[in-house]
């Protein structure tokens, strides 16, 4: 299908607007202006009942802050399920303020608490810090869930590009830890290390994704090339310590026509049916990357917000 038309004009803003690309700037400069662009697109923020930043524990002594949107007013005679949220970013830009009006609408459609986590970031934290603070919020949320009057037996992982894969790997971490989880919500998630697809190659430049920039995340984020074979790099085709991949939450994955990850997230999808999960794919015609976060300006993302929610609702049991 062509571009959507909505999609064609936020491609043509960006170009007249002929700011510096990510890989063009320093890491934080690239951090500053994502901060401020993030929300331009985005919907309106859907009010909550309570909103609340933490400071959570980490493996190697630090804390990191995680947000916790809940929806309604907690009942811990009937607790709420969870999804626990990574923010996109190529692990080097994003945070809890990026992806707020995305998170509240999880909180909202999906009748869900929402843990948005703001691991730390690269390159002052490479490769595998940004897993590790991950998983350590998801388990310190698992251990904690009945303070905040949540369910500890209905969680979710969730993410978008980065934050997808963040998701995939903690989704197999605990898995290996025995701590069930309900679905891996995966929107557009990045999963190989190498940009040998065929959608990396035809749609590497002019889709707001480009090639260039993802080698510059990859840059920031990884110690050395042979990090990009690590599992917890490319869950897709890693081979160093990679894991059986059977046994996993549902998932439920978003990839978009015009996005250079579709290719990979077809195949992860393809790779998880293999090993006996269970798979929804949803691929959104017409869309670029990071279309999620256009919903302000792009009416048709409502329905790619909708199927998100509905399949929360689904994983929780919630009618």
């Amino acid at each position: 299908m062509p571009l959507n038309p909505k999609i064609e004009q936020v491609l043509e803003m960006i170009a007249r607007a002929k700011r510096p690309q990510f890989h063009e700037m320093t890491a934080q400069e690239a951090r500053a202006s994502y901060e401020i662009s993030a929300p331009i697109l985005e919907i309106a923020s859907a009010p909550m009942f309570s909103v609340e930043d933490l400071r959570v524990p980490t493996r190697d002594g630090a804390t990191i802050r995680a947000r916790l949107y809940q929806p309604v007013e907690p009942s811990w005679a009937e607790p709420a399920p969870a999804l626990i949220y990574y923010h996109g970013g190529g692990f080097t830009v994003g945070s809890v303020a990026t992806h707020d009006a995305l998170c509240r609408m999880f909180a909202r459609d999906g009748r869900c608490t929402v843990l948005s986590v703001d691991y730390r970031l690269a390159p002052e934290h490479r490769f595998p810090t940004a897993v590790d603070d991950a998983f350590d919020a998801l388990s310190w949320f698992h251990a904690h869930a009945a303070e905040y009057g949540v369910d500890a037996a209905r969680l979710a992982v969730g993410g978008d590009s980065a934050g997808g894969t963040l998701a995939t790997v903690c989704a197999v971490l605990a898995r290996d830890a025995n701590l069930a989880l309900a679905l891996q919500l995966l929107i557009y998630p990045g999963t190989t290390g190498y940009q040998q697809t065929d959608s990396r190659s035809r749609l590497a430049s002019g889709f707001l994704l480009s090639g260039e920039t993802i080698q510059w995340f990859c840059e920031q984020y990884l110690r050395n090339a042979d990090d990009r074979d690590d599992w917890r790099v490319g869950p897709l085709d890693g081979v160093r310590g990679a894991p059986d991949f059977g046994g996993l939450a549902p998932a439920w994955i978003a990839t978009a026509e015009y996005d250079p990850l579709s290719d990979e997230g077809e195949a992860y999808a393809e790779k998880l049916r293999a090993a006996g999960n269970q798979v929804t794919l949803k691929g959104y015609p017409g869309m670029i990357h990071e279309f999620f976060k256009m919903g302000g300006f792009v009416p048709d993302v409502a329905l790619a917000h909708a199927d998100a929610a509905a399949a929360l609702r689904a994983a929780f049991g919630i009618e």
